[in-house]
């Protein structure tokens, strides 16, 4: 009996404590508004460098070949020889040239005699007009033809066209090459210009422009920078590599220990002048490479996440070069902790 009394009390209690719940009204839930601090945002102006990287080369480099097609004979010259202006680098095998070369000379000595005969006739009145003029054009044809195997003889063989090193050997003795195909390539690397061959991104090709200044070095000799300038830029993208070509040629006298092929680092100074936002770096969010996130503010009421490029960083804050113009202001604390379209509180 105690306990069915028991029972029952608890069943009452139940059914007025939930009575009294459904008499409450349900408040509605706030959105958290989360406590920031801002900054304003200004622009400052900004010499953006440029660090790139490439090989060394000469304003010379030659690839040389034979005018006419045959059997290589002899390449005198290995890879990394020093040449002089002039030195024979490499000869044809001859016999085929001096053939076509003693054929044109035959034809021109037949050709004159045959003018010579029509002139005599002519004056005899043998022969016509036509006749004699067509034998002259004979013989001025034949005359040409002897000129150009003359010619091609000279150039069975190739020389240096000036003072440097063999960079390349392309062909071999023995081998049969075709007109213009490369057998050496050669650099004046004692009189020409040493270059740093680059390559650049579309938005650093923006900046640059020939003439400007630059300092390049490299790892063979440590601890040396050489002045330099940008002497030329390309006009199209290179499809190999996907960048854009920047030449940088060393001024002054050419540093001794350099060869073609080394790699090399250079700092471009572009005149060009850009407009930048100097933030916090503890402003920026999800930072990967050229690009990042900020929070800005343009009501003190909303946080909006922005997509920013940044031109680089230095001590303690980033410059960011383009994503603000339309922003006002920039969340510097509690960026943590936001969402795009969070509510916030100014501290």
């Amino acid at each position: 009996m105690h306990k069915t009394t028991s029972a029952i009390l608890v069943a009452l209690m139940s059914t007025f404590l939930l009575s009294c719940g459904n008499d409450k009204k349900t408040e509605p839930i706030q959105d958290d508004i989360i406590p920031v601090r801002i900054m304003p945002l200004q622009q400052d102006s900004l010499r953006q460098e440029v660090n790139t990287s490439g090989q060394f080369t000469t304003d010379d480099e030659t690839i040389l070949s034979f005018k006419n097609g045959g059997i290589i004979s002899r390449i005198f010259v290995k890879e990394g020889d020093a040449v002089s202006r002039g030195q024979i680098l490499a000869t044809l095998n001859p016999t085929e040239i001096n053939a076509m070369a003693e054929q044109a000379s035959l034809a021109l000595q037949k050709a004159q005699r045959d003018y010579e005969r029509a002139q005599n006739l002519y004056r005899d009145s043998v022969a016509t007009l036509e006749q004699l003029q067509n034998a002259k054009t004979a013989y001025d044809v034949a005359r040409q033809q002897n000129s150009s195997a003359g010619f091609n003889r000279i150039y069975t063989e190739i020389r240096s066209v000036s003072s440097g090193y063999v960079l390349r050997k392309f062909s071999n003795e023995g081998q049969v090459v075709g007109p213009g195909t490369p057998v050496l390539q050669i650099n004046g690397a004692t009189q020409g210009k040493w270059l740093l061959r680059t390559g650049v991104s579309d938005i650093q090709w923006a900046m640059i422009k020939t003439g400007d200044k630059a300092l390049v070095s490299t790892d063979a000799l440590p601890g040396q920078q050489f002045p330099a300038i940008v002497s030329k830029k390309s006009e199209g993208i290179d499809p190999m590599s996907g960048t854009f070509n920047v030449e940088i040629e060393i001024t002054g006298k050419a540093p001794a220990g350099l060869a073609a092929g080394l790699f090399g680092k250079a700092v471009i100074y572009p005149t060009r002048i850009t407009n930048a936002w100097p933030i916090p770096y503890d402003a920026l969010l999800d930072g990967n490479g050229n690009e990042g996130y900020v929070f800005v503010t343009d009501d003190n009421k909303t946080a909006r996440k922005v997509k920013v490029q940044i031109a680089r960083v230095e001590n303690n804050q980033v410059l960011i070069s383009s994503g603000l113009e339309n922003a006002r202001s920039l969340i510097i604390s509690g960026s943590a902790y936001l969402n795009d379209g969070s509510k916030i509180k100014i501290n």
